[in-house]
C-alpha cells in the first residue's frame, strides 16, 4: 500500500463536492449518504463532501454525513476565509480545505489583488483552522499556470504555520503529463516536509494521467470523482486512477475494486449521467470482444488480451458475435447455447452472421442467433 517513495497513496474522493458541481447535477441527502457509505465500504480514505458556507442545507447535509460516523475522513472544501471554516466547523468535520487562488492572473484578474494579500490571506486563515484543531490541505487554485516560486513561497508559509498538506490544482486541466511530474517534482523538492496532493482535470483528456504523474513525482494524496465527474470535462476517475496504480506502476492503494462497477452505476443514476458502455474500466461493453483473432487468443488464455481480470471490478468478458467474429467465437457462443452445427457448417454459417450483423449495424444477440438458425433450418 505503499507509493514510489515508500509512503501511503491517499485517496481524496471529491464526487459529492467537485462531482456535485457538473453543470446540473444535484445529489439528494439520501443519494449523498448511499455514495459516501459505498465509498467508504470500498476503502476510499477521504471524502470531499461538500461546501458548508454555501448555506444552511448543505451545512446540515455535511453533518448528516458527519454523523454515518464512516471510517474515511470527511473534508470539506472552502475559501480561505475565516466564516468559511467557522461553517465547516459548525458542520462537525475535522479537516478542511482552505482553497486560494495562487496563479498572477486570478490574482490580479478574479482576486483584483497581489501576492502579498495571498500571503497574508493564508496566514490567517490557516491560523484560525490550526487553532481549531483542524486538519487542513491548502489548496492552490491554478498551480499549474502559477509562478512555482511563488508556490512554494506559499508552501513554506503553510508548512511554519502547521498545514498538512499541499494541493496542487491543474485548475483548467492544461498540463500533460510530463509537465505535472516536472511541477511537482520541483514542488516536492523546494518544501520536502509538507505532502503533496494532486488535483487533476480532464479538459485535454489527460486526468487519469497528469494524476499518476504527480503521484510518480511525489505526492501522497489524489483526487478523484466516481466516473470522472466535474466541472467542466470532469476530474480524474477514482475507477481508472486505482486501476492505473495497481496495473501500470504495481501500487496498491489499498482500495477494494469488486464494487466499482456497483459504485459507478450508484453515482450515474443519481447524477443523471448514465455511464457509456466504453467508459475505462467500468464500462458495460469493455471486456466485450469480437475480433476473431483477440476472441480466440482470449478463449486460449484471457491474459493474452485482457489487462486485468474483469471481475476485479465487478464486471464479466463477454463473446460478440459480428463482422470480424471468427469460429471460434462462433462455436464458443453456440456452446453456451447447447447448439452444435453439423461437421463442416461452421465456415457457411459464420458468413450469414457477419452479413446479418452487417444488415443490423449491431452485434447479433442469443435470440439474433437463433432467428438465424431457424431460417436456415427452413431454408435446408
Amino acid at each position: 500500500m505503499d507509493d514510489m517513495n515508500g509512503k501511503p497513496i491517499i485517496i481524496d474522493d471529491t464526487t459529492l463536492r467537485d462531482g456535485e458541481q457538473t453543470a446540473g447535477v444535484v445529489f439528494s441527502l439520501e443519494e449523498k449518504k448511499a455514495i459516501a457509505c459505498l465509498l467508504d465500504v470500498v476503502g476510499v480514505q477521504e471524502i470531499e463532501c461538500g461546501i458548508p458556507a454555501m448555506g444552511r442545507e448543505e451545512l446540515a447535509s455535511v453533518r448528516a454525513l458527519v454523523e454515518l460516523e464512516l471510517n474515511a475522513r470527511l473534508i470539506t472544501w472552502n475559501r480561505a476565509v475565516v466564516s468559511d471554516i467557522r461553517a465547516s466547523i459548525e458542520a462537525g468535520v475535522s479537516a478542511v480545505d482552505i482553497s486560494l487562488s495562487v496563479s498572477d492572473i486570478h490574482i490580479e484578474h478574479k482576486l483584483r489583488k497581489n501576492r502579498h494579500w495571498v500571503g497574508e490571506q493564508l496566514k490567517v486563515a490557516l491560523g484560525f483552522a490550526k487553532a481549531h484543531g483542524l486538519y487542513v490541505s491548502v489548496g492552490g487554485e491554478d498551480a499549474s499556470r502559477a509562478d512555482l516560486d511563488f508556490v512554494a513561497e506559499l508552501m513554506a508559509i503553510a508548512h511554519d504555520l502547521g498545514a498538512d498538506r499541499f494541493r496542487f490544482c491543474d485548475t483548467l486541466g492544461i498540463l500533460d503529463p510530463f509537465a505535472t511530474f516536472d511541477k511537482v517534482s520541483f514542488l516536492r523538492a523546494r518544501v520536502p516536509d509538507l505532502d503533496l496532493e494532486v488535483h487533476t482535470h480532464n479538459d485535454l483528456g489527460m486526468a487519469t494521467a497528469n494524476a499518476i504523474a504527480g503521484i510518480r513525482a511525489g505526492a501522497r494524496f489524489v483526487n478523484t470523482t466516481v466516473n470522472g465527474l466535474g466541472e467542466r470535462a470532469g476530474n480524474a476517475a477514482l475507477e481508472e486512477v486505482v486501476m492505473a496504480l495497481k496495473h501500470a506502476c504495481n501500487v496498491d492503494p489499498g482500495i477494494d475494486t469488486h464494487r466499482f462497477v456497483e459504485l459507478s452505476k450508484l453515482v450515474g443514476q443519481a447524477s443523471c449521467r448514465p455511464v457509456p458502455e466504453w467508459k475505462a474500466v467500468v464500462g458495460d461493453k469493455v471486456f466485450a470482444v469480437e475480433s476473431g483473432l483477440h476472441t480466440d487468443g482470449i478463449l486460449k488464455h484471457p491474459g493474452n488480451y485482457e489487462g486485468f481480470d474483469p471481475a476485479e471490478v465487478g464486471l464479466s468478458r463477454q463473446i460478440v458475435l459480428g463482422k470480424h467474429s471468427g469460429g471460434h467465437g462462433l462455436c464458443h457462443r453456440l456452446a453456451a447455447l447447447d447448439i452444435v452445427l453439423p461437421l463442416g457448417e461452421e465456415q457457411r454459417f459464420m458468413t450469414r452472421v457477419r452479413c446479418r450483423s452487417q444488415e443490423m449495424k449491431r452485434p447479433l444477440s442469443d435470440s439474433d442467433l437463433l432467428a438465424l438458425l431457424m431460417e436456415e433450418h427452413h431454408a435446408a
